[in-house]
């Protein structure tokens, strides 16, 4: 198969962080996806329907002409967040909240250190139909972090889960077995987003032969069966997976640093690198599941009505992005060569 043409993709997880950096990873996303989630931990985080709307404003301001592209807005849980922070939320047209444990990823010191609190805030979102997107780990110091999604779906999720059988929830960016068999065996309530970096790579592509800060992630790659297991999961036929880059663009300094920030800015290759790893799995059919209609049919949203095509051609993904600051940042698997690429309408 040299060509194929499926329902135009989005993108259930995304940072597009914030000021200048927009004009980079907003017309990098909008390139080929409709729409996308996007992540509320910037500093300050946005933690209500005010600073979401402003936030969708800004993002707005700097995509290209004539594009469609539509930001879907989230807003980030604290301990201080209450039941009327959810319910203007939904009446702004937020939509879905983000859990992220204190101290787990980027921008998260503000985050929740005491999840029983906020049981009655996930009660308003059952009844209020917002869903709930979870960063799902642990964050005990003594906890190995190689554990730390495994341990979060036995001490917190499964909590949830039972506690609050109407919430639908999105298991982020799983990195395990555990979490896919997890998501399986839960109710239709519950789906999780896969990303491309944990499709490609496991913890060998980060660590053997030296460190590679731009393969470092949060949640971390993990061992070669963890892996597989995702690439199975993509493929089995189910509705509950779906497409979440997770991309997350640092500058370059700040990546190859002595302590390197977490994150993959995967915008600028995601449907061709996802394209590659259905191929590789003998899956290519199964492609239009996962990235175009798997997404909206669990937020409840239309599918997309136009389509995208992709083409089976090789070309390098840069080496490094000038950003407008004058900074450098590196795309995930830059200076690799790819096998499909987006045709231009």
């Amino acid at each position: 198969m040299n060509e194929i043409t499926i329902i135009a993709p989005d993108d259930w997880h995304l940072h597009f962080r914030d000021g200048d950096l927009l004009k980079e990873t907003v017309p990098a996303t909008a390139r080929c996806f409709k729409r996308a989630i996007v992540m509320p931990n910037l500093v300050p985080p946005v933690i209500n329907a005010s600073m979401a709307e402003e936030y969708k404003q800004r993002i707005l301001q700097v995509l290209p002409v004539n594009s469609s592209f539509e930001p879907l807005m989230t807003i980030y849980l604290t301990n201080q967040t209450t039941s009327q922070d959810i319910i203007q939320a939904k009446q702004s047209g937020v939509t879905a909240a983000k859990l992220y444990p204190a101290g787990a990823t980027t921008n998260s010191d503000a985050a929740v250190s005491q999840l029983d609190a906020l049981y009655p805030v996930f009660e308003t979102m059952s009844e209020q139909e917002m869903p709930l997107l979870i960063h799902g780990e642990v964050t005990e110091q003594h906890i190995d972090i190689f554990d730390r999604e495994k341990i979060f779906i036995d001490q917190k999720l499964s909590k949830i889960v039972e506690n609050f059988p109407q919430l639908k929830i999105v298991f982020e960016h799983i990195t395990t077995k555990e979490a896919a068999d997890f998501v399986l065996q839960a109710s239709d309530r519950v789906a999780a987003t896969i990303t491309p970096q944990h499709l490609m790579l496991n913890r060998n592509d980060l660590l053997v032969g030296g460190i590679r800060p731009h393969n470092f992630c949060l949640p971390v790659l993990k061992r070669n069966i963890h892996q597989e297991a995702l690439r199975q999961a993509v493929i089995a036929g189910t509705n509950k997976f779906f497409l979440g880059t997770d991309s997350a663009p640092h500058e370059k300094h700040k990546k190859e640093s002595s302590c390197g920030c977490a994150g993959c800015y995967s915008a600028w290759s995601a449907i061709e690198l996802y394209a590659q790893v259905f191929e590789e799995l003998n899956a290519l059919d199964k492609l239009e599941a996962f990235a175009s209609t798997n997404g909206p049919d669990f937020y409840q949203l239309p599918r997309n009505k136009s389509t995208i095509t992709l083409i089976k051609q090789d070309w390098i993904i840069p080496s490094d992005i000038k950003l407008p600051n004058g900074e450098f940042i590196v795309p995930f698997f830059a200076g690799e060569t790819v096998k499909w690429q987006l045709k231009n309408k």
